[in-house]
């Protein structure tokens, strides 16, 4: 089983990495910023790896925020607590609002459900893709578990709005840097989710249901897919951040353990 302390390493190298992809990186001494470079869901600040100079304090925090500003992007920031505890007090010196997240890590002794019926993992071109991608923007946009009104139409609506994120997606499947799995039922979207491999590391990220369909082991049943095929593909770690611990108990079924938390914090309008 993989221990907290074998496992935030090889994190803070992937947190560092990943965004590199599709983003440039400002260097703000203890804080770097990740600028995404072409479509898709901005970045965030974060601690800049090895960095051995003084800590990040409320003014570093705020040549950031002013940065992030003048970009016209989130005045987001995300970071481990048990690898910066230090941060926190500055950021919210700064005035953001932080939230707590439990970080966790796949144990691979665990075995997985067998495959659901209506999930796949979708190549460059699905016809599905899609609405794959804009599923998210309603999904996060009613938080929580409960069943919601969004459904279908809506969906559709959002993905004829966000058609242009398509061509850099299929991109990034055909790179190996994205891969997507969705729940799909009488032709429609249902449940999405991904992961982004770095090496033999990846996240499992952006598991979202319609919130018309929640309540049915929709977003169980996706990141089980996306578990088997980073696994499939030799990755060692893979690892997540749960929305809160009702959702952590859910992703414990599938063998993942919490080994630390993730902060994100942002203004408190935001959150």
């Amino acid at each position: 089983m993989t221990t907290p302390h074998q496992s935030l390493g090889p994190l803070e190298h992937y947190y560092d990495s990943v965004p590199r992809a599709a983003a440039r990186a400002e260097d703000f001494g203890p804080l770097t910023l990740f600028v995404r470079e072409g479509p898709g869901w901005p970045y965030y600040a974060r601690p800049s790896l090895g960095w051995q100079g003084p800590a990040a304090i409320a003014e570093d925090v705020g040549r950031v925020r002013a940065r992030q500003r003048e970009l016209g992007v989130p005045e987001a920031f995300e970071w481990v607590a048990e690898v910066t505890p230090g941060l926190r007090e500055a950021v919210e010196a700064s005035g953001l609002r932080v939230h707590e997240h439990p970080l966790m890590v796949r144990d691979t002794d665990v075995a997985l459900p067998d495959p659901h019926p209506l999930v796949r993992v979708l190549g460059p071109d699905d016809p599905f893709l899609a609405s794959v991608l804009a599923l998210p923007h309603l999904a996060f946009a009613a938080p929580g578990t409960a069943v919601g009104e969004a459904g279908p139409a809506e969906l559709a609506a959002e993905t004829a709005a966000r058609g242009g994120d398509v061509p850099d997606a299929a991109d990034r499947i055909r790179a190996g840097r994205t891969v997507l799995a969705a729940a799909v039922e009488n032709g429609v979207a249902l449940c999405s989710g991904m992961h982004l491999p770095v090496g033999p590391v990846t996240e499992v990220a952006g598991v979202g249901t319609l919130p018309s369909a929640r309540r049915r082991g929709l977003g169980l049943a996706v990141t089980a897919a996306l578990v088997a095929d980073a696994e499939a593909r030799g990755a060692g770690t893979v690892f997540l951040s749960a929305g809160d611990d009702d959702v952590a108990r859910m992703y414990g079924r599938l063998g993942f353990r919490r080994v630390a938390t993730a902060l994100i914090a942002e203004p408190a309008d935001q959150g």
